[in-house]
């Protein structure tokens, strides 16, 4: 097989599977480099952990030395992939084409590399969000408007989480724009609240302020602890899922005890705030917005198509 042709098989099997987002590509990356170790065909269940948790191998550290191979020294993903959902599934997915690849010849599995490097790079330059700023429209519609654009990329992003990374970075630099920058911390969103030993996303004040865009039974437990250590919890959350957030918190008897909020009024109100109600003043507390946000990306994420570019 040329390697033009198997650029094509490699091309179609990344948008068909979709293997774009960086969880996928550090599984790819790592599961070539197990068929350079051990030979192909692959067999799936050895490249599983013990536990049975976690693909063999797959760790920021080996994914970097896999990239520095290639001279690329940027970091791929903080967790190497391995907190990414589904990734044993894409490694199944990924060792029985390159066992087919197998069955039909011999296999270039340094050109396979070059291939998925390449597609690394690709995510490293990848085009952020867009926001046109328009003085018609209100600000909780370009809040939407937003969130929008990531729900639509997430579709097809092979895992990544865009509309709850850009969420909550959205609140954060919201704080950050309310109350000055310094005094709430800023993490990945791949970083777990309860691991951490984190009263929430964000700690303002007594108020311990969870986001997400699935409330579940989880985020009020943790609110039921936030309670319990005296502290106030928030949650904030897409429009349409505050009737559902709602309801988890009266079943979980925490119902008037849990300011819940609509996370495009909880952030435009604060923008209108900030621009003392005037529209010209407004798109300039829009721009502080969008700069802080692009601030917090660059400092606690490794994806930089997470940054959002404005334009007129």
């Amino acid at each position: 097989m040329t390697n033009g042709a198997l650029a094509d098989k490699l091309a179609e099997f990344a948008r068909r599977r979709r293997f774009t987002g960086k969880g996928p590509l550090c599984v790819a990356l790592v599961v070539t480099d197990h068929a350079r170790e051990l030979g192909l065909p692959l067999d799936a269940e050895s490249l599983i952990t013990e536990g049975r948790g976690q693909v063999l191998g797959l760790g920021k550290a080996k994914v970097q030395s896999i990239l520095a191979r290639h001279g690329v020294t940027r970091v791929l993903a903080e967790e190497g992939g391995r907190t990414s959902r589904g990734s044993i599934g894409k490694m199944q997915e990924y060792a029985a084409f390159l066992n087919a690849l197998h069955k039909d010849g011999e296999v270039d599995l340094d050109a396979i590399e070059d291939f998925w490097i390449g597609e690394a790079r690709k995510f490293f330059t990848g085009r952020p969000f867009r926001l046109k700023l328009d003085s018609a429209r209100g600000l909780r519609a370009v809040v939407g408007e937003l969130l929008g654009q990531a729900r639509k990329r997430q579709k097809t992003a092979g895992g990544m989480q865009y509309a709850g990374a850009m969420l909550q970075h959205l609140v954060g630099a919201k704080l950050d724009c309310a109350m000055g920058e310094g005094l709430v911390e800023h993490h990945s969103f791949s970083t777990a609240d309860a691991p951490s030993g984190r009263a929430g996303d964000f700690l303002a004040g007594s108020s311990a302020i969870h986001v997400t865009t699935t409330p579940s039974e989880a985020v009020f437990r943790r609110c039921r602890e936030n309670l319990d250590a005296g502290l106030k919890p928030l949650l904030v959350t897409l429009s349409e899922k505050v009737q559902l957030a709602e309801g988890l918190a009266d079943n979980a008897g925490l119902a008037g005890r849990v300011d819940i909020f609509d996370a495009e009024q909880f952030i435009a109100l604060n923008l209108h705030e900030l621009g003392r109600f005037d529209s010209a003043k407004s798109a300039d507390a829009v721009k502080e917005l969008i700069e802080r946000y692009n601030a917090i990306v660059e400092k606690t994420e490794t994806d930089p198509s997470l940054r959002i570019e404005m334009g007129r």
